[in-house]
């Protein structure tokens, strides 16, 4: 979906408003999939200086546990707000997504948005203890095994980090 950001700074008098939804299921998301569209609202008010937009989405994901790879399923809702200028549009480092001609793609625009509001690291809970380095359960699920630390072999190179500690 484009919006003609360049034509609305020029000659806008009255807010421009719409709502879209975005397949961004075949996305790469480094982690993580959005299964459902992304729903999406879309505001540009004209001011004196320029324009306010403001994009607010809903998504869901899903992913597995950074440490103990249990599904994960959260809900984000959350909105973003933009002040543009005409002078911004011919700024190399404007950073809103923009083709030549001054659309700007919403759809991109909420796919960026949601990269940055989603964590890298995701977890199935803040206190998630992870898998069992010996045999390989998750410790949340009631793993028996007893790590002992004096058993593990040292290697000879560390014993001085030992000595240090000592």
């Amino acid at each position: 979906m484009q919006f003609d950001i360049r034509n609305f700074l020029q000659s806008a008098k009255t807010p421009y408003t719409t709502q879209f939804s975005a397949d961004l299921s075949a996305a790469d998301w480094d982690g993580f999939r959005v299964p459902d569209p992304l729903e999406c609202a879309f505001t540009a008010h004209p001011t004196q200086e320029g324009a306010v937009m403001t994009l607010h989405v809903k998504a869901s994901i899903e992913a597995e546990c950074a440490r103990c790879l249990a599904p994960v399923h959260e809900s984000y809702d959350f909105t973003r707000e933009y002040l543009v200028r005409m002078r911004d549009l011919d700024d190399i480092d404007f950073e809103l997504p923009l083709d030549d001609q001054g659309q700007l793609d919403l759809r991109e625009l909420a796919y960026q948005e949601l990269i940055f509001e989603v964590p890298r690291v995701l977890l199935c809970s803040p206190d998630c203890q992870g898998l069992c380095p010996i045999c390989g359960k998750r410790k949340a699920e009631g793993c028996a095994c007893q790590v002992a630390a004096e058993a593990a072999p040292v290697d000879a190179r560390l014993s001085i980090l030992k000595q240090l500690l000592s």
